[in-house]
Order: structure tokens, then sequence, then C-alpha cells
């Protein structure tokens, strides 16, 4: 039957809790030396019995280099936690700097807009007028430059579009300017050609000949026959005295 679990409790015993702190001492000693190998751990093991005896054990590097490096480790460590703790502590008071602020710029803006004004003593209700009358200046202001700005912006559209219409006026002027030359040199080749060509028209005699009368002689032509290609309503009968 195996062994039961050991109660762990103080040994009341003197005697027994003398032989258990060696055996124990030897095991836990023991196991400090094989974690240090088979791990290649620095172990630094350091047991002080009751009556104030020093047990120690360390790797192949020396107890004291362990301790050192356990210091800076430990100081490192409280350094980063004291950091920590200051800036969520610089947190919280800046949050709390940001709440109040906002509180402050929400019941300027409601005194703005004429509300919340009877927790206003008559010093506080002057100085919100003079603000405001700052502000309704420097409105005024701005609304005049703006509309100026306005104003000198349609004032350059309305030249740039009075120089486009008198551009366009001026090629208009051009275009009507050429096109009465063309027809009045027209006009004048046609003259030309009319004093140039003969005059004369063809009439019809009682008999049905066709002659053409007038010409360079001004006189009648010779006679055509009636069964000619001329049509009938060219024909003007002409009578002899």
């Amino acid at each position: 039957m195996g062994r039961g679990r050991v109660q762990l409790k103080r040994i009341e015993n003197k005697i027994n809790r003398q032989v258990t702190f060696s055996k124990r001492r030897s095991g836990l000693l023991k196991k400090a030396h094989e974690i240090s190998v088979l791990c290649d751990a620095e172990v630094a093991l350091v047991v002080f019995s009751s009556k104030g005896k020093l047990f120690e054990y360390s790797t192949d590097s020396s107890m004291e280099r362990i301790l050192e490096r356990y210091d800076r480790y430990l100081y490192s460590d409280k350094q980063l936690v004291g950091r920590e703790i200051s800036q969520s502590e610089n947190w919280v008071l800046e949050h709390a700097k940001l709440k109040a602020r906002v509180e402050v710029l929400e019941k300027n803006k409601r005194n703005f807009m004429g509300e919340d004004l009877d927790s206003l003593s008559l010093k506080e209700l002057q100085s919100l007028e003079h603000q405001l009358d700052a502000a309704i200046k420097s409105i005024r202001s701005r609304k005049n430059q703006a509309m100026f700005e306005s104003i000198s912006a349609l004032q350059k559209k309305d030249k740039a579009l009075q120089d486009h219409n008198n551009t366009l006026l001026k090629k208009i002027k051009e275009r009507e300017k050429n096109t009465g030359q063309q027809e009045g040199q027209i006009i004048q080749c046609s003259n030309n050609s009319s004093v140039l060509q003969p005059q004369y028209c063809l009439t019809s005699s009682r008999d049905g000949r066709v002659e053409r009368v007038g010409g360079e002689d001004g006189g009648a032509s010779s006679l055509i026959e009636p069964n000619s290609l001329l049509p009938a309503w060219m024909l003007r009968p002409t009578t002899n005295e």
C-alpha cells in the first residue's frame, strides 16, 4: 500500500523537524544543480535554518555576480512599474484637466447663445457683452471683405465678357466688309459682261418666220425657219408697216 500524502504544516517535534530539514535541504540543492546542468540556467539558492545557519548553492558563476544581476533586474523592474504608474497618474490628471476645460467651454457656449445667464454676475455679464461686441465687429469686417472680393471678381468677369464681345463684334464687321467687297466685285463683273455682250431679241413674223432684232449692227439678222426647235413662248409676232 502506498504512502499517503504528507500534510504541509509545521512539524512540532524538534528532532523530526531537524531531520526533515536536512533531508529536504539536500534534495533542494540536488534539484538546483540538476536544473542548472540540464537547462543551462544560472541558479542561486540561499537557505537559512531556523537557527540562522546559511546554506547556499550557485552555478559556476559566483553568487555575488548572480545577486548583482538580480538587483539590477529588480531595480529596472521597479523603475518600469514606477514609470507605468506615473504615466497612468499623468493620464488621469490630464483627463481631469481636459474634462474641466470642456465643461468651461460648454458653459461659455451656452452663455454666448444667451442661455444660463442667471448665474452670472454683473461683471461677468459686462465681460460677455464686450466679447460679443468684439465678435460682431470681427464678423462684419470679414463680411465686408468677402463682399468686396466678390464684387471685384464680378467686375473682372464683366470686363472679360465685354472684351470678348468687342472681339466678336470686330470679327463680324470685318466679315461683313469682306462680304460687301465680294458682292461689289461680282456686280461689277456682271455689268462688264453685259456691256460687252450684244443685246438682241427674237421676233416672229405673220408668216411664221423668226428673225433676230438688234445686235451689233442694230438691224435684222438672218431668218429662222418656223420648224426650229425654239419654244412658242420665245416667239413674238411683229407687224410690217
